[in-house]
């Protein structure tokens, strides 16, 4: 009977903690970035000038785990820029073969 209750009572932990992460709306990530979006867009498209077709915040393993991915499109080549939400330092600068 304890074993159950303790199994029991990490699942619910478990539980409750994947439900607090999951539940992250884009104003959650939005108000723990210190860079706002608008200098994310700055800083990515310094390295690499183009055109934005694809822009998020995301929680993302690297940097702070808090990140702006952006796709710019120059000359017909897509590069993913991977900009730190907390710092501003360039994470990635990656040609994106469309594979994610």
């Amino acid at each position: 009977m304890r074993k159950s209750l303790l199994v029991s009572s990490s699942l619910a932990l478990c539980a409750m903690a994947f439900s607090t992460i999951a539940a992250a709306t884009p104003a959650d990530l939005a108000a723990q970035a210190h860079v706002k979006m608008a200098e994310a867009r700055s800083i990515a498209l310094k390295a690499s000038p183009g055109k934005i077709v694809k822009e998020e915040l995301e929680k993302e393993s690297g940097g702070s785990g808090l990140r702006y991915s952006f796709d710019i499109t120059a000359a017909g080549v897509t590069h993913e820029i991977g900009v730190d939400a907390k710092d501003g330092k360039i994470l990635e600068n990656s040609i994106d073969n469309g594979n994610d």
